[in-house]
């Protein structure tokens, strides 16, 4: 017996609508779309800072989970390999924009040695979706601070402060180790912190 055999099937809300897509009911596909275009759409803006490219993630999205949803096998959350797909296809996606910087800052250079430790809890501005801030000064630097982030950083912080991702499902998504999550969202937030300073108390 392989190793995928022995693994646990996890079935959730979208176990269903899969299942039947997969056997044949491909008129059901739309209601998979529906489900997610906005929250995919959503992760684009925010990765990729730019509504064509954001508009770009959802279609190509889709249509490598079109392509490919008969070889998930039911092994993690169906949300956590859409986020998967999706997150491959902004990667390439964002090496191709013309909005993509030319040189990315290091944040090993930018985060003091003694600040490595890893906090904890999710900082103030994780709380608030950006669709729902009500100071539209904040939003926008908020948007900007995170798209600055290099990429690595920002894949993190989106995924875990602002698409609500555990540290476990965002090292899934992103083939990492939690440890390397934890501390590249610690970094993150630190950066991010510094930006919005001005807002928030340090």
């Amino acid at each position: 017996m392989t190793a995928s055999h022995n693994r646990k099937r996890i079935n959730d809300q979208d176990t269903e609508l899969i299942e039947a897509i997969n056997a044949g009911r491909s008129d059901r596909f739309p209601e998979l779309l529906k489900r997610y275009e906005q929250k995919l759409y959503n992760f684009g803006l925010r990765m990729c800072g730019d509504v064509r490219d954001a508009e770009d993630l959802v279609q190509d999205t889709f249509l490598n989970v079109f392509k490919y949803l008969k070889d998930f096998r039911f092994e993690t959350k169906f949300k956590n390999w859409l986020y998967r797909v999706a997150t491959s296809t902004c990667i390439k996606k964002r090496r191709k924009s013309k909005f993509a910087p030319e040189h990315e800052i290091s944040l090993d250079d930018y985060i003091p040695a003694e600040s490595e430790h890893v906090a904890q809890h999710v900082p103030d501005w994780a709380r608030m979706p950006l669709d729902q801030l009500l100071n539209e000064e904040l939003a926008a630097q908020l948007r900007e601070a995170i798209v600055s982030l290099p990429e690595k950083y920002r894949l993190v912080a989106v995924l875990r402060d602002l698409e609500g991702f555990s540290t476990a499902e965002t090292a899934q998504i992103l083939n990492l180790q939690p440890s390397n999550v934890k501390v590249r969202l610690h970094r993150a937030r630190l950066f991010l912190r510094d930006k919005l300073k001005g807002y928030f108390e340090s």
